[in-house]
């Protein structure tokens, strides 16, 4: 029974964290991951969590360590995170075919995600839901054979330009898979 036991302890660290970064109202999400964000040199700028809900998906984000001002954050189509330049993400999430950003008439693509705000400690948090995107279910899931990922560019998103928001370059990236 103790062996059970410590199996189970120890098996329950490799599943989903059990408190998210943010709260979460109403129902529980029916799946929830993370990933870092690093930086081509391998340090963690901060965390992402994706909560698929009933009525989309809950991004939670947190980053540390950078300069006070706007950053981009979007999801990437591919989950691979090769540095330095992290091209390896591909292009947004776009499985509509839109153009890029809330502010242009023909967006946005369903990766676009609003600025995130860092203060002067270095510090900046996103809590947004992205309603009708799912993770692993639906017409058009976030994570298919090759994954999606996460990326943080080096300049705040203008919510308009084609094909990026003219957000700058990828400086950190967190791959996402199940």
């Amino acid at each position: 029974m103790a062996i059970a036991g410590a199996l189970a302890l120890a098996l329950a660290g490799c599943g989903p964290r059990a408190e998210s970064l943010g709260r979460v109202s109403g129902a529980p999400p029916s799946l929830m991951l993370s990933t870092r964000l690093l930086a081509a040199s391998g340090n963690s700028l901060g965390e992402v969590e994706l909560l698929q809900m009933a009525g989309g998906v809950q991004v939670i984000a947190r980053v540390t360590g950078l300069p006070a001002g706007d950053y981009a954050l979007h999801l990437h189509a591919v989950g691979r995170c090769v540095a330095p330049d992290f091209t390896s993400a591909g292009p947004h999430f776009n499985p509509e075919g839109k153009q890029h950003g809330r502010d242009n008439p023909m967006g946005a693509h369903a990766g676009d995600l609003p600025n995130i705000t860092v203060d002067a400690k270095g510090a900046g948090s996103l809590d947004v839901m992205l309603p009708g995107l799912r993770l692993a279910d639906g017409a058009a899931p976030l994570l298919d054979a090759d994954g999606a990922a996460v990326v943080l560019h080096g300049k705040a998103d203008d919510y308009r330009s084609d094909p990026a928001g003219n957000a700058g370059a990828r400086i950190a990236c967190g791959e996402i898979r199940r």
